[in-house]
Protein backbone atom coordinates (compact mmCIF):
# COMPACT_ATOMS: atom_id res chain seq x y z
CA UNK A 1 0.00 0.00 0.00
CA UNK A 2 1.10 3.39 -1.10
CA UNK A 3 -0.30 6.86 0.34
CA UNK A 4 -1.40 9.62 -1.56
CA UNK A 5 1.04 12.77 -0.58
CA UNK A 6 -1.86 14.93 -0.98
CA UNK A 7 -4.99 13.74 0.37
CA UNK A 8 -3.32 11.12 2.80
CA UNK A 9 -5.45 8.33 1.21
CA UNK A 10 -4.64 4.52 1.19
CA UNK A 11 -3.68 3.92 -2.74
CA UNK A 12 -2.64 0.06 -3.79
CA UNK A 13 0.12 0.97 -6.16
CA UNK A 14 -0.86 -1.43 -8.76
CA UNK A 15 -4.01 0.10 -8.97
CA UNK A 16 -3.43 3.92 -8.50
CA UNK A 17 -5.56 6.12 -10.99
CA UNK A 18 -2.40 7.83 -11.44
CA UNK A 19 1.41 8.27 -10.63
CA UNK A 20 3.99 10.46 -11.07
CA UNK A 21 7.85 10.85 -10.73
CA UNK A 22 9.59 13.13 -8.53
CA UNK A 23 13.75 12.78 -7.37
CA UNK A 24 13.89 9.60 -8.47
CA UNK A 25 10.82 8.10 -6.65
CA UNK A 26 7.38 7.08 -7.87
CA UNK A 27 4.66 8.75 -5.84
CA UNK A 28 0.56 6.85 -6.71
CA UNK A 29 -2.41 9.22 -6.25
CA UNK A 30 -6.00 7.82 -5.94
CA UNK A 31 -7.13 10.69 -8.27
CA UNK A 32 -5.47 12.75 -11.50
CA UNK A 33 -6.67 15.47 -9.06
CA UNK A 34 -4.38 14.70 -6.52
CA UNK A 35 -1.30 14.01 -9.30
CA UNK A 36 -2.45 17.89 -10.62
CA UNK A 37 -2.12 19.35 -7.18
CA UNK A 38 1.36 17.41 -6.45
CA UNK A 39 3.24 17.64 -9.50
CA UNK A 40 2.14 21.60 -9.15
CA UNK A 41 4.00 21.60 -5.91
CA UNK A 42 5.72 18.51 -4.93
CA UNK A 43 8.46 19.23 -2.93
CA UNK A 44 5.48 20.51 -0.70
CA UNK A 45 3.99 17.13 -0.43
CA UNK A 46 7.22 15.06 -0.50
CA UNK A 47 8.31 16.56 3.11
CA UNK A 48 4.58 16.01 4.35
CA UNK A 49 4.99 12.61 2.83
CA UNK A 50 7.83 11.36 4.40
CA UNK A 51 6.41 12.03 7.46
CA UNK A 52 2.81 11.19 7.11
CA UNK A 53 3.35 7.26 6.48
CA UNK A 54 2.25 6.03 9.66
CA UNK A 55 -1.91 6.40 8.74
CA UNK A 56 -3.77 6.07 6.25
CA UNK A 57 -5.71 9.67 6.91
CA UNK A 58 -8.58 11.51 5.38
CA UNK A 59 -9.83 11.72 2.03
CA UNK A 60 -10.42 15.38 1.98
CA UNK A 61 -12.36 16.32 -1.37
CA UNK A 62 -15.27 15.51 -3.28
CA UNK A 63 -15.01 12.17 -4.70
CA UNK A 64 -14.98 8.69 -3.81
Amino acid sequence: MAIDPVCKMNVNAEKAAAKAEYAGQTYYFCCAACQKTFTAQPEKYVSSAARGHATGGTHHHGHG
